[in-house]
């Protein structure tokens, strides 16, 4: 708690940009605000933060128990037999905590497309970590890592693995489609709902907030299916709609977990799209 604290303060006087970052992205779904209470927005994220990375090194490093709610039934009963899904989540509270629990719980292959690190050493330290803490049941792939990699992904799928996706960042030079979002226009990766359509297998919206110490809550959305007309674009276009719509609900509960340290949305608009609740 103590060094979760320090560099919390340390991180919120440091780092100006992305206190401006936050505050932009904030308001538009907190609504405007004045300054004390713009300050106090920007430092429970930064708060919250400190603590969510914290307790991903103590999931993946320690054998700390975890205090996990979910709805047992709801989760069963997406498991079906030789049938994948593609589990669809956010920059938001701990994704690891829920994208693990398939593997170890239900004993089920899921392959996770992450996006690659910043810094070489930290990348392999990473990979380390999510080898040792995963076995041969969890599979870590990095965004662009070869040509083949999203056909090996539509095999994992057909043969009713799990593959795990942030559908909220697209890769750089990645293909996206335009979605509202806080009814502001925001641009999303096709390849979730592209890589659900080539697999015939739906989009499961799941998304794990922080609750307290080393206690997390699992949200499981209803199944978005992916259509398969003769519009190829149109079908992605649609089902990642629906995914923005469902990431919007989930930022929504729990705002101080959206974890987007970059403005999301630039000056030119700022000021469209309704205003969102206070």
């Amino acid at each position: 708690g103590v060094i979760v604290a320090v560099f919390t303060c340390f991180f919120f006087l440091c780092l100006i940009k992305v206190r401006r970052a936050i505050s932009r992205n904030l308001e538009a779904v907190l609504g405007p605000c004045g300054f004390l209470r713009r300050q106090l927005r920007i430092f429970r994220t930064f708060w919250t933060f400190g603590w969510c990375l914290s307790e991903r090194y103590e999931r993946l490093v320690t054998d700390r128990s975890f205090q996990i709610d979910i709805d047992l039934p709801r989760w069963q009963s997406l498991f079906e037999p030789g049938r994948g899904f593609v589990m669809v989540t956010a920059h938001l509270g701990n994704f690891e905590v829920g994208s693990m629990l398939p593997a170890f719980e239900e004993d089920r292959q899921v392959h996770v497309v992450r996006e690659k690190e910043a810094d070489p050493e930290a990348q392999q330290f990473i990979q380390e970590l999510l080898v040792r803490a995963g076995g041969t049941r969890y599979v870590t792939h990095f965004e662009g890592e070869h040509a083949l990699q999203g056909v090996e992904l539509v095999h994992v799928l057909r043969d009713g693995g799990i593959v795990g996706v942030q559908g909220d960042r697209p890769r750089s030079g990645g293909r996206t489609v335009p979605a509202p979002l806080f009814g502001r226009p925001f641009p999303l990766p096709a390849g979730p709902a592209a890589l659900a359509r080539a697999a015939e297998v739906p989009l499961v919206p799941i998304f794990v907030f922080r609750v307290a110490r080393l206690h997390y809550r699992v949200e499981i959305l209803d199944p978005i299916p992916v259509g398969r007309s003769s519009s190829r674009e149109r079908d992605v276009a649609d089902a990642m709609g629906r995914v923005a719509a469902a990431i919007e609900w989930a930022i929504r509960q729990q705002p101080h977990q959206w974890f987007c340290f970059h403005d999301v949305w630039p000056r030119s608009v700022q000021g469209t799209g309704p205003s969102a609740r206070p």
